[in-house]
């Protein structure tokens, strides 16, 4: 017998080690994809889609601070667990009745200081409970408001407001 005679006798058992392991590819391929649909991999959360206007506004005798008003668009739930506010990277604390407000189109907030920070309210706050209320920036500075959805971590806005 030749030696090439030989080398065919010995090749037959290549085939079926191929094919079993592109079995077992196939089968860890198609359990990846299903356990993907299974655990949801769907997309991602996505932030309201609103539109917000933010304006300098005459809170009290001669107090300054920012009215933002909400134009249009999908509601904004304005709460600690939902959505973060920030003055020119100040935390603003949330004053609101409601501990899930929903601020919707057409509706009004104000943004205000005192000497403890900056707090948010759906009326212009001049309660007694404030000490020394003053201006958020003193006349011709640019305050920059940023509102972010805690769930999804994306901007809702990001606005300047020139005094």
């Amino acid at each position: 017998m030749s030696k090439a005679n030989q080398f065919l006798k010995e090749e037959d058992a290549v085939s079926p080690v191929i094919g079993v392991i592109l079995m077992v590819a196939i089968t860890v391929i198609l359990a990846a994809v299903i356990a993907a649909f299974v655990f949801g991999m769907g997309p991602p959360e996505q932030a309201p889609q609103a539109s917000l206007r933010s304006s300098a506004d005459n809170i009290d005798s001669g107090i300054t601070g920012i009215k933002l008003e909400h134009q249009g668009g999908d509601a904004v739930v304005i709460s600690d667990s939902r959505t973060k506010l920030t003055l020119d990277g100040t935390a603003v604390t949330i004053l609101l009745d409601d501990t899930n407000q929903s601020f919707d189109a057409g509706e009004v907030m104000y943004v205000t200081k005192d000497d403890n920070g900056f707090y948010i309210d759906n009326f212009k706050n001049t309660s007694s409970s404030f000490t020394n209320q003053s201006n958020i920036v003193t006349a011709g500075e640019t305050a920059n408001l940023k509102i972010i959805d805690v769930t999804s971590q994306q901007l809702i806005t990001d606005m300047d407001v020139r005094f």
